[in-house]
């Protein structure tokens, strides 16, 4: 139904306004800092009022005597009155144990996955025809069945008679019933490897979180990594980072991890995910950071430039970023100067989540980690904790202090395990505050134990801010 079909007149105590049909009574309240996304188009009617268009991104600022209105700020700051009913609330994407759904794969190796033929025996996959839908596969006899899961107006089905807000869902009730099915289903066969932790499509839907492409405009090449390159641009007229996926078949289920994550973290040293992209190609946005990772910009600038208050301010926001991780039982995993960014106005965010453990669910990887910055029994027993990332804080200490040097400067490579795991640690770079290298001591304790919690640093570095000039 068209916008124009659907308004009714709502009057409140400052003006007449076009309201949405149906939810005219905005019971739910948002508070302030929560994030919304535009439903509708809204042009405004007094100058109070806030203009908007469908998909915008808006921040609420706070509430009004009125339920019905909010008062709220787009991308470049601006601010002003928006109806309730003209956006929804962003919601956090959550990590679903699926072991049965084994993401993009083909018919033909669903069909190779499932033998011998034992009825019952079933997977989920993407869709291949349809970009958002999935297909069940199931054994029956001596052949395998596809079922075509339609996702539409939040709800899936198969044979648009029984619906279901998630795949689990679905799962289950096909467990107990093959209501219609060739069979119930009886068996998975479950993903190998690190994938029992999965997120769908649909979550990001739901959640507001996707964006479409034409509304997004990238620019020149910025970054290179494993699974994406990232390019400057903007969406919306706001200027971004957008992550583009270069394998689909290889890393999709990480990207979409990734993503996941970031739509649960908010905070002002952690860089924020502005919207997901979810065509032919995966694309992550976030907002853009000026200045580029920190580790580049102390190479570039050095003694003469950067101060000891820049030095103790990148600590601190780094710290602080941290410590909300650890209050949410994340670990980052791969924290180093790197993969911290400069804002325009010098602040430091915490960036690059692709290999954070997510959700509290135990993961393993392949992933090959930075021996320099990785906490021993991360390297020896594959065991990541907040009491490691305090291990690659301490690296990263040294970082900031030496203006971007590599760590353990004077150590091969491959010599460097050998001799931290006898006791061996870097010096205090030149010029480094007795108190900053306590700490990068503490946080390099054999024992994890033995090393701080975050919110026990962060107390330490912000005393030491208040006295640095």
């Amino acid at each position: 139904m068209q916008q124009s079909e659907n308004i009714r007149f709502a009057r409140n105590d400052r003006q007449l306004n076009i309201m949405p049909m149906g939810d005219i009574n905005h019971t739910v309240t948002w508070n302030q800092g929560d994030e919304v996304v535009g439903l509708f188009d809204f042009p405004g009617r007094s100058k109070d009022d806030l203009p908007f268009q469908k998909g915008d991104l808006l921040v609420i600022v706070k509430s009004t005597t009125d339920p019905n209105w909010y008062k709220a700020k787009n991308s470049i700051g601006a601010e002003g009155m928006i109806p309730a009913n003209y956006v929804k609330l962003r919601k956090v994407v959550s990590l679903h144990a699926m072991p049965w759904y084994h993401g993009k794969i083909s018919r033909l190796d669903a069909e190779r996955l499932l033998n011998p033929r034992e009825t019952g025996l079933f997977l989920v996959r993407d869709s291949n025809n349809f970009v958002g839908d999935y297909t069940l596969c199931v054994c029956f006899q001596d052949r395998v069945e596809h079922y075509h899961i339609k996702y539409a107006d939040n709800k899936l089905s198969i044979d648009n008679e029984e619906f279901f807000t998630t795949l689990e869902e679905l799962v289950q009730h096909y467990k107990a019933d093959a209501d219609g099915l060739c069979t119930r289903l009886i068996r998975p066969v479950t993903k190998q490897g690190n994938n029992f932790v999965t997120v769908s499509m649909q979550d990001f839907q739901k959640g507001g979180w996707v964006i479409n492409r034409s509304d997004l405009e990238l620019g020149e090449l910025i970054g290179k990594g494993d699974f994406g390159d990232v390019y400057k641009g903007f969406y919306k007229g706001q200027a971004i980072a957008a992550k583009v996926l270069k394998d689909q078949d290889r890393g999709n289920e990480q990207f979409m991890k990734e993503a996941a994550l970031m739509t649960s973290l908010r905070h002002p040293n952690l860089v924020r995910l502005i919207g997901i992209v979810l065509s032919d190609t995966a694309i992550l946005v976030t907002e853009f950071v000026g200045r580029g990772n920190l580790v580049e910009y102390l190479r570039t600038r050095g003694r003469n430039i950067i101060t000891k208050k820049d030095q103790i301010n990148f600590a601190t926001d780094t710290c602080a970023a941290m410590d909300y991780l650890e209050s949410k039982s994340l670990v980052h995993r791969d924290l180093a100067a790197r993969n911290v960014l400069v804002h325009d106005d010098g602040t430091a965010k915490v960036s690059d989540f692709g290999l954070a453990n997510i959700g509290g669910f135990n993961q393993t990887s392949s992933q090959k980690f930075p021996i320099k910055w990785t906490a021993p029994e991360s390297l020896r027993n594959n065991i990541f904790t907040n009491k490691s990332d305090m291990w690659s804080f301490g690296i990263l200490l040294w970082e900031i202090y030496s203006f971007g040097r590599v760590p353990y400067p004077r150590v091969p490579l491959s010599d460097v395990v050998m001799h931290v795991e006898k006791g061996y640690r870097m010096e205090a770079p030149e010029g480094c505050p007795v108190e900053i290298f306590a700490i990068m001591k503490q946080a390099w304790e054999m024992n994890p134990e033995n090393r701080p919690r975050f919110s026990e640093v962060l107390s330490k570095l912000n005393h030491l801010r208040s006295v640095t000039v």
